[in-house]
Parts: C-alpha cells; structure tokens; sequence
C-alpha cells in the first residue's frame, strides 16, 4: 500500500521541520490522544475481569502489563517507521500481502466496533452512580448518544488533541487521587495482606493462567491509536512516538494494575457494582471524590466512544481508497464535507451489536478480545518481518560496500558508482538482535493470548470472525466487479535491491503514449521482471486529521488508473510486474533507475528530458499501438566486471 517516499524525518532541516511541524502534536499532545483511549479501560476492566477470574483481576493485570510494555516497544518503531499512518493495515499490507493489510482493517474495525459501544455504555452507567434514576434507561440513553455523536460527526465538529489533554489529566489526577485515599487510610499491614488476598478465590491453574492473561489484554485497549496518530505527530516521530509511549507506560503502569488490585479485593462485592468499581472504590472513602470519578469517568469514557467512531471511519475510508471496499464508503456530504455513509457505519454498527446484547457490558467484554489482539498479533508479526527483511539487506549493503571499498584499493576505478540498496525511510536503522529476538517473543506470547481467546471466548470468535468474513467478502466482490470493468486493485511496492535484466515503464500522467508504453515493456520483458513506475503530482488542500491514513497514493486517482490499465495488459501477457509510486521530484526516476539497473528504460517523448539525467548506452525509438516510445539500453557492470 505504501509509496515510495523519504521519511519526513529526514527530509527537512531544523528551520524546515519547524514550519512542516506547525500544529501537528507533541508528544504531550500524544499522550494525551493515546492515554483517553487506554486509560479509559480502567473503568470498565476490573468489573469484567471480575466475573472471569475473581479476585485474580489485578494479579493478570500486573502481569500482562510487562508484555504491554513490550508491546509499545514495537508500537514506537511503527510511529516512525509508516508516517502515512494507517496502523495495521500499513503494516501487515507492506509486510506480508495486500489482503493480510485488508484483514488487519477488519480487525481493527472490530475493536472499535466494540470500543465505541462498550466506552458509551459504561459511560452512561457511570454517570447513573451521580443520577440513579438513570439506571433503568441506561441502553436507550446509550443508543441516543451514539446517534448524537454520529450526527456530531456528519456535522463536522471534529475531534480535538487538546480537549483529549484535559480529558486525560482529569482522568489521571483523579486516578492519583484514590490512589492516595487507598494509601492514606489503608495500613501497610492492609495493603500488603491484599497479595495472598487476591489468591483466596479461584485455584490459579494452568488453564486459569491462560484464561486471565489472555482476557486481561483488555485493559491495555488502544494502543493501536498511536500508530494512527503518525502524520499528524512532530518530528523527528522516532523521538516524539517514544516519549508520548514512555508518559502511556507511566501513567498505564501506575494507575491501571492498582487500581484493579484494590478495586476487586477491598470493595465487598456482593454490595458493589462491578461496573462503577472505580467510582465506588473512591467514594468509599470520600463521597466528593467518588462523585467526581463518576462524573470524568462517564464523560471521558463518552469521549472514547468517540475517539472509536473516528478511528472506524477512518478505517472505512483508507480500505476504500485501496479499493477493498466500494468507493461510496469515501463519498463525502455535499453540505457538510464529511465521509457520511462511513460515519453512519462507524456509528451503526455499535447501535446493532448494544440491541443484540441488550447492553449487557459483560458479555461486550467477552467480544472485545478478537479484534484487539487479532490487530496486535498482525502488527506484530508484520514489524517482526520487515526487521528480518531490513537486516538482510543492511547485510548485503555492508558486502557491497565491502566490494567497492576494495576495487579502489586495488585501484580499478571505473568511473562507476557502486549500486547500494537505500531504505525507504532512512531515519529506520536495522534493529539489533536482542531487540529482534524481544519482538519475537512478544509476537507470540500476542499470538498465545489470541489463539487462547478464539479458543475459550466462543461468542468473541463468532462475532469478530463474523464481521471479518463479512468485510473480506465484500473486498472480494468489490474486486472481481473492479477487475470485470477494467479497474484492478494495485499496490505499490519498495524496490530495495538490483533486477538483473528488468525493465523498468515509465508511465506518462496523460493518457497519450500510456498504452504504448505499457505494451512495449511487456514485449521487452519475456520471462524478465517489469517495473511500472508513476510519478504522483497531489497535493493535499488540507491538513491531516486525526487518525486519518495519509498515503499519496490512495489519494492518487490517476496513478491508480494508470496501474490498473498495466495490470490488465500485463496480467493478460502473463508478465511479471511491480509497480512503484513516487513523488514527483527532478531525480526520482534516476535514483529509482540506479538502484534497479533495468536492462531496458521505456518513457514516451514528453519524458524524453529523463533521458538526460540517465546515461544509457543506446537509444532506440520503436512505434506502438497509442505513440512512438523510447528505449534507453543500458549495459550494467557487475561488480566482477569491473575487478570487485
């Protein structure tokens, strides 16, 4: 799905990067983003983790809390390693294939299907400890919020970093604040009598071990967030993704695992409301404070619902543009500007799934766990891949190098540059092995904590992989109707190292010349790979919003074409192909031309001035079906041709 493109880490000096970082987030601003996602979990965690494990709640939280930290270790990488943003979908699309991109989107839907009805409706039963009366109404009063926020949405009233911050630091404060009651009226004796107190209930075995860890990844929901958050972060993202993750794990680790232990263990709970247990553990030593728990807790968690219908139609609009899903989803309001059908899915579908479950909260606990670890186990698996593809290719840079470094010592100097594989993103270093044997094993004990759930979460597994075949269905469909007009899915692809006897198409912007072009490079490539190279010309009218997926490509519509015309000829010819975006920059083709060493360079007659920033060694022009085109032949010396 991605472009290929320099990271904007590394791409403006110290005066540029201040006028690009104007307005985007700090990693203040960030935090906040990620922590009224994640630590709105609390509220609703230890009730649900209570009626699974019992007493066990804050002893899984604590422990799962080692691999959330490990989590956001490779979270970080994905801030800076995909600045389009897109969180999974980026990922498992560049790691692994296209539609493994596609399924993380479905998965990622999921969770925030269940996020944005679980959040509102804890929220509203939050709100009923200030307002009793409410209690009876909370469902009804929950669908009207949905609705509420759905219109608020189509309106146009976007969501604000800023009223995240103060959301987030009421939040925490008050987190603190019982924390510091706990403290104050408990002896230590007390508090240090609440380990073997969480131990008393249920025998901890090793399916109970499982169950528990597992099912308590659900405190830690929404660190997917941060990776959405990339186009509109400060840079250099590297540092900014890592101190907004390092505030997230302080402020997660400090609240979330005692506020479950003390909540689940000191309240009695056959008197207490598993789902106000925060609220209730407050005001059981200060009404004030529990009122005002009550209070921030509901409006934060409302605010999280929202942050969910925001991030889902986002999602909506990015599976669109890479055609997975029709292209209506992305058509926007005539009045108001706005994604109107993927607002209304984004905010439907919680409506349908609260009436199906009657708005029970425990039983959205239940399903909460395919979406969520689904999209961590891809991240995951996806980062792990590209880390191994990465050091291959640092190897072999370093062998080149090695070469070069030695056929000067020798004193065969050529005049020829030796070719050496850049990356993408040249801020991202390949990661040492410690680091990489660490992402592996966060990778599957992620993956353990999934198969567990898919296992002895029956109603999670129904609904998420429900909703899941459901999505890639209608990607399928969207895709033979595509195909059968003419309009095939491409994706782009990253070119890291030499291809020996390829071609390389330039494909011109206007349609004059596309097809001859296109056909000349399939004849010249017989059993050789072709690659389709576009030069992109958009440019964005506005800034990007929150967790909006910012690729150049998806955006493209007439590279789009472009591509799908080529596949169409090439698939027919059976060709091998790939294709290649990049920005429309004076030396693109030819750093794009050094790097591959094609064996042949077709362009029409509009693209003849290429030819001067290239050095071929024949040119040949030859007739085709739409124009004449041009073959610049280049002869590439290997490394043993010129004494290396």
């Amino acid at each position: 799905m991605s472009s290929q493109h320099a990271s904007p880490d590394a791409s403006h000096s110290h005066n540029g990067a201040s006028e690009h970082d104007r307005g985007r987030l700090g990693f203040f601003l960030c935090w906040a983003v990620v922590f009224a996602d994640i630590g709105t979990s609390v509220y609703y965690t230890p009730g649900i983790l209570f009626g699974q494990v019992g007493k066990l709640a804050g002893f899984f939280v604590f422990l799962t809390m080692a691999v959330f930290v490990l989590l956001t270790l490779k979270y970080s990488e994905v801030t800076y390693r995909y600045p389009q943003g897109g969180g999974v979908v980026t990922v498992a699309a560049n790691a692994m294939r296209p539609w493994v991109g596609a399924l993380g989107g479905m998965f990622i839907l999921v969770d925030y299907f269940l996020t944005a009805a679980i959040s509102s409706l804890s929220g509203l039963i939050y709100f009923s400890v200030v307002a009793p009366a409410l209690g009876p109404l909370v469902l009804p009063i929950t669908l009207t919020l949905l609705v509420l926020l759905g219109i608020l949405n189509w309106w146009g009233i976007s969501e604000s970093a800023s009223v995240s911050a103060v959301g987030a630091v009421i939040a925490f404060i008050s987190d603190i604040a019982i924390l510091i009651e706990v403290f104050t009226h408990e002896s230590l004796h007390t508090i240090l009598g609440l380990i073997p107190e969480m131990f008393s209930g249920k025998p901890l075995t090793g399916l109970t071990l499982l169950v528990g860890f597992a099912g308590s990844f659900l405190a830690f929901s929404g660190l997917e967030s941060i990776s959405q958050l990339s186009p509109v972060m400060k840079t250099p993202r590297k540092r900014t993704g890592r101190l907004a993750l390092l505030l997230v794990v302080l402020t997660i680790g400090i609240t979330s695992p005692l506020l479950t232990i003390f909540s689940t263990t000191l309240l009695d709970a056959s008197k207490a409301d598993p789902n106000q247990f925060i609220s209730l553990l407050g005001g059981n030593y200060s009404q004030v404070l529990g009122i005002e728990v009550a209070i921030s807790a509901s409006a934060l968690l409302i605010f999280a619902s929202n942050t969910a219908i925001i991030g889902s139609y986002h999602v909506f609009l990015a599976l669109s543009r890479m055609r997975f899903f029709p292209n209506f989803v992305e058509r926007r309001s005539a009045w108001r500007g706005t994604p109107h059908y993927s607002i209304a899915l984004a905010t439907g579908i919680p409506i349908i799934v609260l009436i199906l479950v009657r708005g029970d909260i425990n039983i959205l606990g239940d399903m909460y766990a395919f979406g969520l670890l689904g999209a961590f186990s891809l991240t995951c698996l996806g980062l792990d891949i590209v880390r191994l593809r990465e050091r291959k290719r640092h190897k072999e840079k370093q062998r080149l190098k090695k070469l070069a470094s030695s056929g000067m010592s020798n004193g065969s100097s050529t005049g020829l540059r030796p070719i050496i594989p850049q990356a993408q993103n040249p801020s991202v270093a390949p990661v040492s092995t410690p680091i990489l044997v660490l992402g592996i094993i966060t990778t599957g004990l992620v993956i353990l904590a999934w198969s567990t759930n898919l296992v002895y979460k029956p109603l999670a597994t129904a609904f998420g992989g429900s909703v899941t075949i459901v999505g890639l269905l209608i990607a399928y469909w969207n895709y033979q109707l595509l195909a059968r007009r003419g309009r095939r899915m491409v994706f782009t692809s990253e070119i890291h190292a030499p291809l020996p006897a390829s071609v390389l198409a330039v494909l011109p912007s206007s349609l004059e010349g596309r097809e001859a072009v296109i056909r000349a490079a399939c004849a010249e490539a017989q059993e050789n790979e072709v690659v389709f190279l576009y030069r992109g010309q958009v440019k964005r009218k506005r800034p990007p919003q929150l967790f909006e997926t910012v690729d150049p490509y998806l955006e493209d519509e007439a590279a789009k074409e472009a591509f799908a015309e080529a596949e169409t000829i090439a698939r027919e010819q059976g060709i091998k192909r790939r294709y290649v975006y990049l920005p429309s920059a004076p030396d693109a083709v030819f750093q794009l031309w050094q790097l591959q060493r094609p064996r042949d360079t077709i362009l029409v007659d509009e693209d003849s001035q290429v030819a001067h920033s290239l050095a071929p060694d024949l040119v040949r022009h030859s007739p085709g079906p739409g124009g004449q085109v041009t073959h610049l032949i280049k002869r590439w010396q290997t490394p043993s041709a010129i004494g290396l």
